[in-house]
C-alpha cells in the first residue's frame, strides 16, 4: 500500500533522528580525541578558512536542491543541468581560490594558510559533484538513504582524522577528515540514487530555475556570513588560541542544534511543498512540527548549557574550560535556531524566496553591525549580543509566515511555551541541587539525570500529545508493528 503524507513524515523524522543521533554520537567520540590531540590554535587554523570554503559551497550549490523541490514535475534532464551547472560554477570558484590563497593568508597574517587552504578549498568542489543526485533523494524523501550516506561517511573520515592527528599531523589531520568525509558522501549519494550524468547537457533548466535559486544563493552567503562573523573577527583581531577556543565552542552547540535542524529539514521542505495547496492543512502541520521542535530543542540545547563546565572539562579535559562559558551562551541561541529554520523552510517551501533572502540580509546586517559594535566589550557580551537578535528575530519570521498560513503569534507562544518554562525549571533546580558537589563525574550525572526523569515525568502528568504521540511511534518501531 502507497505510505500517507503522515507515514511518510513520521518515517522521516524517526530515521532523521536515529541518523543525525548516531551521526552526533561518532563526532562526539571523534571530537573528545581530536581536541585531546590537538591544540586551540590547530582549531583556529581552520576555523580561519571555514566561512571561505561555505560561501563557496554556497554559490556552487546555488539553491538548485530547493528550486528542483518545488518543480511539480522533474525529469533526467533537469538533474543533469544541474550537475554541470554546479560542477563547471565550483570549478571556477576553487580556481579563483586557489591563487587567492596568499591574499587570504596575509589578510590573517599566517603564511601557513596558503597550502592548507588549498587543500581544504577541494572539498567544495567534491562536495558539487553530489548535489544532482542529493536532490533527488531529497525530493523523494529517501531520508534513510541519506542517513546511511552520513553516517558512514562520518565514521571513516572520523577514523582517518584521528588516525592523523594522533600521528602528529595537526590540523591536516582536521582538513582530511573534511575531504574523505565530503568525497564518500558524493560517491554514496551517486550510489543510492542509481543516477550518472550525461551528455549532452541543456541548460534551460538552469534558467528556469535561476530566478528562485539566485535570490537563495544571496541569502546563503550573507547566513554564512553572519555565523562565521565571529571566526573572521576574532581572527582578525586576536591569535589561533582565542579562535580555537570559540571554534570549539560552537561545534558543540553545532552538533547540538544541527541534530534537531537536520531531522526536520529533511521532512519539513518536501512536506510543506506537497500541502501547499491547503493552507488550513499546512497550518495543522506546521504548528504540530513546532511542538515537535520545541519538545526535543529546548532541552536538549538548554540542557546541554547548564552542564557545559563538567562537558567540557571531563570531555576535552582542563585546557578547553574556557569555551565552556561560550558554549552556555552559544546553546541558548542553539535552542531556539531550529524554530528559526522550520519558519524559513516554511517560506521557501511557499516559494516566496525573496522573502526569505530580504529577511536573512536585514538580519545578518543586523547583527553584523551589534557584532561590530559590541566588539570592544569582548568576546562574551559580542555572543550575548547576536544570541538576543538571533531569538528576538522569530518575531519577523511569525510575521511572514502569517502572512502565508493562519498562524497568529498566540498560536506560536502557546505551543512553544509548555517545553520552554518546563525545562528552565528543571534545569534551575538542578543548578541550585549541584552548587554544593565538588565532584565533576557527580554533577553531571546528577544534572543530567534530574532534567531528563523531570522532563519525561513532568510531560507524562500533562499528558503531551506529542510526548504520547512519540512515545507510541517508538513502540511500534520497537515491535516492529506497521
Amino acid at each position: 500500500m502507497p505510505e500517507t503524507l503522515k507515514e511518510k513524515t513520521a518515517k522521516g523524522l524517526f530515521w532523521g533522528g536515529v541518523s543525525n543521533g548516531a551521526q552526533q554520537a561518532l563526532s562526539l567520540v571523534f571530537g573528545i580525541f581530536l581536541a585531546r590531540l590537538l591544540s586551540q590554535s590547530d582549531y583556529g587554523m581552520v576555523g580561519m578558512l571555514t566561512v571561505f570554503s561555505l560561501i563557496a559551497s554556497s554559490l556552487q550549490e546555488g539553491g538548485f536542491i530547493a528550486a528542483l523541490n518545488r518543480k511539480k514535475d522533474v525529469s533526467h534532464r533537469d538533474y543533469n543541468a544541474v550537475f554541470w551547472a554546479c560542477s563547471l560554477i565550483s570549478l571556477t570558484i576553487y580556481l579563483v581560490l586557489f591563487f587567492c590563497a596568499p591574499l587570504i593568508a596575509d589578510f590573517y597574517g599566517e603564511p601557513l594558510l596558503i597550502p592548507l587552504s588549498r587543500y581544504i578549498f577541494l572539498g567544495f568542489f567534491i562536495t558539487s559533484l553530489g548535489i544532482a543526485p542529493r536532490a533527488l533523494l531529497f525530493r523523494n524523501m529517501k531520508v534513510r538513504e541519506q542517513s546511511i550516506v552520513s553516517f558512514v561517511s562520518l565514521l571513516l573520515s572520523g577514523a582517518v582524522g584521528v588516525a592523523m592527528a594522533a600521528s602528529g599531523f595537526a590540523y591536516w589531520g582536521i582538513a582530511t577528515q573534511t575531504l574523505v568525509y565530503v568525497s564518500l558522501f558524493t560517491g554514496m549519494n551517486f550510489w543510492y540514487a542509481r543516477w550518472h550524468p550525461t551528455l549532452p547537457v541543456d541548460f534551460t533548466p538552469i534558467r528556469q530555475m535561476f530566478g528562485f535559486s539566485s535570490r537563495l544563493i544571496v541569502t546563503n552567503i550573507f547566513i554564512i556570513i553572519n555565523t562565521n562573523v565571529f571566526s573572521v573577527i576574532l581572527g582578525r583581531l586576536y591569535s589561533p588560541h582565542v579562535v580555537g577556543n570559540y571554534t570549539q565552542a560552537n561545534k558543540w552547540n553545532y552538533m547540538g542544534w544541527s541534530l534537531i535542524n537536520n531531522m526536520l529539514g529533511g521532512i519539513s521542505q518536501p512536506v510543506f511543498a506537497k500541502t501547499d495547496q491547503d493552507k488550513e492543512r499546512q497550518s495543522g502541520i506546521f504548528r504540530k512540527l513546532l511542538r515537535f521542535t520545541a519538545f526535543v530543542s529546548f532541552p536538549l540545547m538548554l540542557g546541554l548549557a547548564l552542564v557545559a563546565p563538567e562537558f567540557i572539562v571531563i570531555l576535552l579535559g582542563e585546557k578547553w574550560l574556557e569555551s565552556a562559558r561560550l558554549l552556555q551562551i552559544l546553546c541558548v541561541m542553539g535552542a531556539f535556531y531550529p524554530i528559526s529554520s522550520l519558519f524559513s523552510n516554511l517560506i521557501v517551501a511557499r516559494g516566496k524566496s525573496t522573502t526569505y533572502m530580504w529577511c536573512n540580509i536585514v538580519l545578518c546586517l543586523t547583527q553584523l553591525v551589534a557584532v561590530c559594535l559590541s566588539a570592544q566589550f569582548g568576546i562574551e557580551v559580542m555572543l550575548l549580543v547576536y544570541v538576543g537578535i538571533t531569538i528576538a528575530w522569530i518575531l519577523p519570521w511569525h510575521y511572514f509566515a502569517h502572512r502565508e498560513i493562519p498562524l497568529s503569534l498566540w498560536d506560536v507562544v502557546r505551543d512553544l511555551t509548555p517545553y520552554f518554562v518546563i525545562t528552565v525549571v528543571l534545569c534551575c533546580i538542578a543548578y541550585w541541587l549541584t552548587r554544593g558537589v565538588d565532584s565533576l563525574y557527580l554533577s553531571f550525572g546528577m544534572k543530567v539525570g534530574f532534567v531528563a526523569v523531570g522532563y519525561v515525568l513532568t510531560l507524562w502528568l500533562l499528558r503531551s500529545t506529542i510526548f504520547r504521540e512519540s512515545m507510541e511511534f517508538f513502540r511500534q518501531k520497537i515491535h516492529g508493528k506497521r
